[in-house]
């Protein structure tokens, strides 16, 4: 599992992105689940983030979903027409 962290703003990102892709090349499960549960503050960079680990997910034949998706999140995917490429782990 994923875990984002409470900020992840357009500051954040880079390094973010980064530390994710690498955990989820090293996972040896086929599903990658990320956690975002913890994000309090976060701007569309967060989704910018999550997308780039799709990507990265789908890329290396793993599935990709999103576990505790704060409802601030959730809504800004929607405003930015994404929602759908975000699921929610199972």
């Amino acid at each position: 599992m994923l875990v984002l962290p409470a900020e992840l703003t357009h500051d954040q990102a880079g390094a973010c992105c980064r530390m994710l892709v690498q955990g989820l090349r090293t996972q040896a499960e086929p599903a990658v689940v990320a956690d975002a549960g913890a994000l309090a503050h976060f701007d569309s960079s967060a989704l910018a983030v999550l997308l780039e680990c799709r990507r990265e997910s789908l890329a290396v034949g793993k599935t990709f979903s999103i576990s505790r998706m704060p409802a601030r999140l959730r809504d800004l995917a929607t405003l930015y027409g994404v929602a759908e490429l975000l699921p929610a782990a199972p």
